[in-house]
């Protein structure tokens, strides 16, 4: 039976509410902008609490007889080729939490990549699951991590045949990404699940030069973020399902234990709404995209002192599997100084944003949402920091420790050490000693230090000359990281 991508089941519904001009005696207490401070409403605008109603007894009926939700969520998963798809508006953190509670249970195992995202970390916290973790394949020569291999992944399973599944993450920030029908195939051996954290993914099921997208690949779960890489508000997520390894009814209930009860319509719709464009017009869009990307790669390679990363520095033996052309990886060691410097140049000096920095690089994500000017803006703000270099030579430098050092020893549970007893100890006092909490760089929010991590040297002088460098650690209890966090000797 063909489906009809014309539809937009939530927006359809908000502008049923505006023209029958219901009146509201429920939350949200601003009704409609009645109520919301004029300085508030001249900065925001109306529409957005025109768009602010409740998704039950507001947008549907008290019981949701109509099926808004439900119609807009079929929708998404045939666009993207999944048996379920499930709507978030708490972000792809939590939609990778009910993913994990799904397949594993507290003290149970799960085959996890080791630079999965820190909210797969407070998963575990939260569930008290036990990871196994996954060594990325790391490139010395760059100092960056690929995903974990197939063969990571098999060996992994050889030696914890216990474990209950697999989760990835691919693409990474960075573009990188997993062979996913391997290690799909893998754990289906077995009859386990892989999880994809394919956050920064939404775009990929839209266009044939892509990389493979997770559920065509034949993962079970996928967690994408649609305000990513995709046209929905921020905290747009959602997650898809398929297969018979994995309950929907389950999945659904683990995403209600988590979710909130007061689901804002407004990201709803935005979701709803690019599923629309997607489908519509998806192919199109992406395709001028990636013909706006190769022309700014080029342009850029061409500024003195940057080098863009392609295919050839990321794929390869050893390294990733497939590569998004998308985030355009910008290395500016060239320039004699770290991405964090260029970065704040570019704000401070041309109002331009990056999405991640770097020791050595920024990310100039592109998105079918950018054309010939906004190329146009980032090349001159890049030419004019590249002219700029000689002011950007950095302060400090960072302390890069091997791989074998950067990978730290995990002794307990992450729930265990998060819950035990705790103190904050000076940072040379904390070698030796098991982590407390997470010790994370943002962006991306890859965990350098996780709870339950026997603490060494090299990785606190990483972090604490990086902070120096302008690196930001906003989970720290000390983000100066003078002190650490570690837990109390001889007690959990």
């Amino acid at each position: 039976m063909s489906v009809d991508h014309s539809q937009a089941p939530v927006l359809d519904a908000l502008a049923r509410y505006h023209t029958t001009e219901h009146l509201s005696f429920s939350p949200p207490g601003h009704k409609q902008a009645r109520g919301a401070d004029p300085r508030v409403r001249d900065v925001l605008g109306d529409a957005v609490f025109y768009g602010d109603v409740l998704a039950s007894g507001g947008l549907d009926d008290r019981r949701t007889r109509s099926g808004v939700l439900e119609c807009a969520e079929q929708l998404m998963a045939d666009a993207v080729h999944a048996s379920h798809t499930f709507f978030s508006t708490c972000g792809s953190s939590l939609s990778v939490k009910a993913a994990m509670l799904s397949v594993a249970r507290p003290h149970e195992k799960l085959l996890i990549g080791r630079d999965a995202h820190k909210s797969v970390v407070a998963g575990l916290i939260l569930a008290g699951i036990q990871p196994v973790w996954v060594d990325p394949r790391w490139d010395t020569e760059r100092h960056l991590a690929h995903p974990p291999s197939a063969d990571d992944f098999e060996s992994a399973f050889a030696a914890h045949p216990d474990a209950k599944g697999a989760l990835v993450t691919s693409p990474t920030p960075y573009g990188s990404c997993a062979d996913l029908h391997a290690i799909a195939g893998i754990c289906h051996r077995r009859r386990r699940p892989l999880i994809v954290d394919e956050a920064w993914g939404a775009h990929l099921p839209f266009h044939p030069e892509l990389p493979a997208w997770a559920m065509d690949a034949g993962a079970d779960i996928c967690v994408t973020s649609i305000h990513k890489m995709g046209s929905g508000l921020e905290q747009g997520s959602v997650f898809h399902l398929q297969g018979d390894l994995i309950d929907p009814t389950m999945l659904k209930t683990r995403a209600d234990l988590l979710g909130t009860t007061s689901p804002s319509v407004l990201i709803y719709a935005g979701l709803d709404g690019w599923r629309r464009q997607m489908a519509q017009h998806g192919r199109d869009l992406l395709e001028r995209a990636l013909h706006l990307a190769t022309q700014v790669r080029k342009a850029v390679e061409n500024i003195d002192g940057f080098h863009v990363n392609d295919r050839a520095d990321f794929c390869g033996p050893g390294l990733a599997d497939d590569f998004d052309p998308l985030p355009v990886v910008i290395d500016v060691a060239g320039l004699n100084t770290t991405g964090y410097r260029v970065a704040d140049w570019l704000r401070a000096h041309r109002s331009v944003d990056v999405h991640l920095s770097d020791h050595r690089r920024i990310n100039t994500q592109l998105t079918h949402a950018d054309d010939h000017e906004t190329v146009g803006v980032l090349l001159e703000a890049l030419k004019a920091v590249s002219a700029a270099a000689p002011d950007l030579t950095p302060s400090a430098t960072i302390d890069i420790p091997s791989p074998a050092t950067l990978r730290l020893r995990q002794t307990c549970l992450p729930r265990d050490a998060f819950f035990g007893t705790v103190e904050d100890v000076p940072a040379r006092e904390a070698v030796g000693r098991v982590a407390a909490e997470m010790l994370t760089p943002y962006p991306p929010g890859i965990p350098a230090v996780l709870p339950g991590e026997l603490l060494n040297d090299s990785v606190l002088q990483y972090l604490r000359s990086g902070i120096k460098a302008g690196m930001n650690v906003p989970d720290a209890v000390d983000p100066k990281l003078n002190t650490v966090r570690v837990l109390v000797e001889g007690k959990g």
